[in-house]
């Protein structure tokens, strides 16, 4: 019995609570769809102007004479791109620029007299294609010292680890990119003339003093003939090595103040002369070289460092994997418009350590550091007790094929020329569609 008026209480609850539930539905107020989720018109007209212009169509159709039948054209894309119970209003203004900027109105296209009171809009400006914009950039040099980039161009030597290139090729490409910016670019074309700068003689007047130079002969670099190839200058023959050659190299940057490119790999793990090595090879069948091994970039820092030379080939680089661009270099890409890719493999990558040992200071880092391996960067040597740099190296520790790019991008995000950008107030050049949109219809 005590059973059965459980179950019966229970039943009465739940009777109650329905009842209840159903009586409050009578009166609960919801809300209309459009506010549970509003739709955004302005969003909307603006997504629509820029899927008209998606392939310039709005921006040629604006510039045309108001008879012309592109003007129908464009309405009817615009009625399909929306919904069928929207109403728009599309119009056209002159932007006329002088003291104040004016607008004055061309033309309008509308499918409706009135777009209500729940209307929204937005504006698109479009450029006519007869405009030409210019971008004018800042020489590196003009308020400071400096402003001279030397690419290397020899063409008695060979490269290495520059797959599906050549150094010429890639001299070419540099040149097209970087020239710009620097108030004199000048190609070395021959070993001989490398020795001419090295010499402390400039091509062409330029300045010699603070310059870029840029090796595109990737892990080899050209040796010149001569005083450099000498035994006790250029070659230390108790080693059999021309690790001295680098040493060299190091001192000379030291002393004019350049900033050495290595653009891929192991620097300065080669040297190359067709004319002084026919007869040798790399091991892998490129003639004209001598490998020099590890020796030649530990030669070359304590060369940059202003230490005695010794012959060391102690391996000091390291290979991180897979490494990412730094936010610094993400920002010149887009400012200079020059773009590799995020993402490269690190294979060569120098250490920490390097800054320690050499005294240098890093001013750019063109892939985020790994533990203690820096993909790419550029080391600016800073004796101790002075402020003063004293020559620079920019390495490029990626795996083989080189993206010139990259090397554009560290330099420009170093120097940071500024860009000047032409300013266009001509008459009748642009023009601001502004489109209004409503609802019709029901809730």
């Amino acid at each position: 019995m005590a059973e059965m008026m459980r179950t019966i209480e229970i039943f009465l609850v739940i009777m109650i609570i329905t009842t209840a539930f159903i009586i409050s539905s009578f009166f609960a107020v919801l809300p209309h769809p459009r506010q549970v989720s509003p739709l955004n018109l302005r969003r909307l007209a603006l997504t629509t102007l820029q899927t008209l212009d998606v392939n310039y169509g709005l921006s040629e159709t604006v510039f045309k004479p108001l008879n012309d039948s592109a003007w129908s054209q464009l309405q009817i894309a615009l009625s399909a791109s929306l919904p069928p119970n929207m109403v728009y209003n599309l119009t056209v203004y002159e932007v006329q620029t002088g003291g104040t900027m004016l607008y004055t109105r061309i033309k309008s296209i509308a499918n409706a007299e009135s777009l209500g009171v729940g209307s929204d809009a937005s504006s698109y400006l479009v450029a006519s294609s007869n405009v030409t914009f210019n971008v004018i950039p800042e020489k590196i040099g003009v308020h400071g010292s400096g402003g001279t980039l030397y690419i290397l161009n020899c063409s008695n030597a060979n490269g290495w680890w520059i797959t599906g290139y050549t150094a010429q090729n890639l001299a070419k490409d540099l040149y097209n990119l970087l020239s710009p910016y620097f108030q004199n670019t000048i190609m070395i074309q021959s070993t001989a003339q490398l020795g001419q700068i090295l010499n402390g003689t400039t091509m062409q007047g330029e300045k010699l003093q603070d310059a870029v130079v840029i090796n595109t002969f990737g892990e080899a670099v050209p040796i010149p003939s001569g005083y450099y190839a000498s035994t006790g200058v250029g070659y230390d023959a108790s080693a059999g090595s021309y690790a001295l050659y680098c040493y060299t190299l190091g001192q000379r940057v030291r002393q004019y103040n350049w900033t050495w490119v290595s653009i891929v790999g192991y620097p300065l793990y080669y040297v190359s002369n067709i004319d002084l090595f026919p007869t040798y090879h790399n091991n892998w069948g490129i003639y004209g070289m001598r490998s020099v091994g590890a020796a030649g970039l530990n030669a070359f820092l304590r060369g940059l460092d202003n230490q005695a030379y010794s012959y060391d080939s102690t391996w000091i680089t390291g290979s991180p994997g897979v490494v990412y661009l730094s936010p610094a270099a993400l920002y010149y890409s887009n400012y200079y418009g020059i773009y590799p890719a995020s993402y490269q493999t690190a294979t060569r990558a120098l250490p920490s350590s390097v800054t320690t040992t050499y005294h240098l200071t890093i001013s750019t880092y063109v892939f985020n550091q790994v533990d203690n391996l820096i993909p790419g960067a550029i080391y600016r040597h800073v004796a101790v007790g002075d402020n003063n740099v004293t020559g620079s190296l920019f390495s490029l520790g990626l795996a083989r094929t080189p993206d010139i790019r990259l090397t554009a991008v560290g330099l420009l995000s170093d120097y940071k020329p500024r860009l000047y950008r032409s300013e266009y107030t001509a008459n009748g050049t642009s023009r601001l569609v502004v489109l209004q949109l409503g609802l019709v219809g029901g809730v």
